[in-house]
């Protein structure tokens, strides 16, 4: 058993992840070689060694601060509370040229009417040129005064 020693699968395998079978073949072989007897009590003790301070440390993170989980909520709940206000503003970045423009335009429109007919010369102008007026060409059943469909057209 001197050839088949167990250092090497206790330097490749973690004591944890050790299967079955390979628990049988170190036992059986510690039983005949001391070095590998001592080698596999060294990783025994190392491996509990590793848990407890693993174990200590993760209870000092969490005793350092009693109010570690509070102050994590509070920060959580804060920063939900303002994403709320955060969305509001990036929409409003986002979207704020397109309705002042859409704003702008409502006002332009809204004077352009309300304004604009109040000087009436178009419908004058427009009268001088044509004989006759929409009202004539519809209402007018006059059959003495027939006019063409192009009269009609353009009247329209």
């Amino acid at each position: 058993m001197k050839d088949n020693h167990i250092i090497d699968i206790l330097d490749n395998t973690p004591l944890a992840n050790i299967s079955a079978s390979e628990l049988r073949t170190i036992h059986a072989h510690i039983e005949a070689c001391a070095d590998c007897r001592r080698a596999f009590e060294a990783a025994q003790v190392s491996s509990l060694l590793l848990k407890e301070r693993a174990n200590e440390a993760a209870q000092n993170s969490l005793n350092a601060n009693p109010f570690f989980q509070t102050r994590v909520l509070a920060a959580w709940r804060e920063q939900q509370a303002s994403a709320g206000v955060w969305s509001f503003r990036r929409l409003w970045s986002a979207t704020g040229a397109i309705v002042a423009s859409m704003a702008a335009t409502t006002a332009a429109l809204a004077v352009l009417t309300f304004v604009a007919p109040a000087t009436n010369t178009t419908n004058q102008q427009t009268a001088a040129i044509v004989p006759y007026s929409d009202e004539s060409v519809v209402l007018d059943q006059d059959q003495n005064n027939q006019i063409t469909n192009d009269q009609v057209i353009s009247a329209i």
